[in-house]
């Protein structure tokens, strides 16, 4: 029984606590001019902004119609005056419920606040009444024009907030029909239905308006993560294949610090150290490599023999321009200029921008011709791949693929450029300028250029 009541207990603590923040929840959410703009649509633009605000002149024009003083005859200038009051009142109000019309396409709280208020004092200020017997509490474009607003609400703020407006809504109509004490029977049940109708209504599409943003950020978000992994990816494989590069200039530079000693007549101790010292640096510079090629190596399926195999060059141009033929593809090549041993850097990058730039055009031009030029020039290599408009559509590609994006890479690492994109006619194009010589560093007292 004690745990009963002290379970008790704490329900109803928690059941006052939740009452008393009831009036701070309302103030925060209901008590603010925050201007929310209606968004205009993709297609319509600002039409359906033009079709409110001639909605609410035109129900404010048939609820001018609707109200009529409830005047006796004039037999007294005192009667007279009270007449004229009231029917200056009356037109007041029609005036705030069509102008609150208009306020909620951009600031919803205020227009909400000021619609029910006008609704609420069309009951209870002077006595008027609907010109006809209505089956309404209020005259039916009164009753349209706050559905109206409370349906721009809940388009733009949270379902909590539009709730709370539509249940101080139904309480003011309610005050207003005991204030009033109306002659004839409200139908209070038909005016309720029809605001929550229009609150559930402008939610469902608030919240379809909201998801479908989440679901476009989440798109973007998802496109620019993959974009990310598709570029460590392709740095981690240009890096796996310059590991050999610098691996074998490691390894030599190691193997001639060990043998120069022997070169030399009778070499100093300060020479053997030094050579020492510097095939010392050399071993721990290439076990350092291994170590980060491990790293990078981690999850690659590929097989030993595939891993260990020497990064291909220039030199194997024809060997790939035979495999490409074999498939189909018409495959020219030209060379330009004198050809010269490169460095190992750029002989790599070369070879792989022409088998990412053939890859691309058996994917994505099938059946057509191809030509790959090479430029030998003083301070650099030409790498261009030319090809004409494919002869049939080309299936669809899965996934995302590497080619562009490694080619962008491999001439940003060499500080080339490269220039891609589609032909006049029709076929595509892939230009890369890799230098092949480096700065060299400036002699001690001499300025840099």
């Amino acid at each position: 029984m004690r745990r009963v009541s002290e379970g008790g207990g704490t329900n109803g603590g928690r059941l006052w606590e939740a009452v008393r923040a009831v009036p701070r929840t309302l103030r925060e959410d209901l008590w603010t001019v925050a201007r929310e703009p209606l968004p205009s649509l993709r297609w319509l633009g600002r039409l359906p902004h033009a079709h409110a605000v001639l909605f609410a002149v035109l129900m404010g024009l048939a609820n001018a119609n609707q109200y009529e003083p409830q005047l006796e005859p004039a037999t007294s200038a005192a009667t007279t005056t009270v007449a004229t009051a009231g029917a200056m009142a009356v037109t007041l109000l029609v005036v705030l419920q069509s102008g609150a019309a208009i306020l909620a396409l951009s600031r919803p709280v205020p227009a909400w606040w000021l619609s029910t208020l006008a609704l609420f004092l069309a009951r209870t200020v002077g006595e008027t009444k609907v010109s006809h017997a209505p089956l309404w509490s209020w005259s039916f474009p009164g009753i349209a024009l706050h559905t109206f607003v409370l349906f721009l609400l809940a388009l733009r703020v949270r379902p909590r907030v539009a709730a709370e407006a539509l249940g101080l809504t139904l309480l003011s109509g309610l005050a207003a029909w005991a204030f009033a004490a109306p002659a004839q029977q409200p139908s209070l049940l038909q005016d309720a239905v029809t605001c929550t109708t229009a609150v559930v209504v402008g939610a469902s599409l608030r919240g379809r308006r909201v998801a479908r943003s989440q679901l476009v950020e989440q798109e973007v978000r998802t496109a620019d993560e993959r974009a990310r992994r598709t570029l460590l990816e392709e740095r981690n494989r240009i890096a796996r294949e310059l590991h050999d590069v610098v691996a074998h200039h490691m390894s030599v530079i190691s193997i001639q610090a060990q043998v120069a000693p022997h070169l030399v007549k009778e070499p100093t101790d300060e020479l053997k150290e030094n050579l020492a010292g510097i095939r010392e640096n050399a071993v721990e510079a290439l076990t350092e490599l291994r170590r980060v090629l491990g790293v990078l190596r981690s999850e690659d399926a590929s097989s030993d023999g595939v891993r260990h195999a020497p990064q291909p060059t220039l030199g194997r141009l024809d060997e790939l321009v035979g495999k490409v033929r074999a498939t189909g593809l018409a495959v020219v090549t030209e060379t330009t200029g004198q050809p010269r041993p490169l460095p190992p850097g750029v002989d790599l990058s070369a070879f792989r921008i022409v088998q990412e730039a053939l890859s691309n055009t058996m994917r994505h031009a099938p059946g057509a011709a191809v030509r790959v030029d090479l430029g030998y020039r003083p301070g650099g290599l030409t790498v261009r791949v030319t090809n004409t408009a494919p002869d049939r559509p080309a299936p669809p590609s899965p996934g995302a693929g590497h080619g562009l994006l490694g080619m962008h890479e491999r001439t940003a690492m060499l500080g080339g450029e490269l220039a891609t994109g589609p032909t006049p006619d029709g076929g595509y194009e892939v230009t890369a300028i890799l230098p092949t010589h480096t700065a060299e560093p400036a002699e001690p007292g001499e300025d840099a250029p």
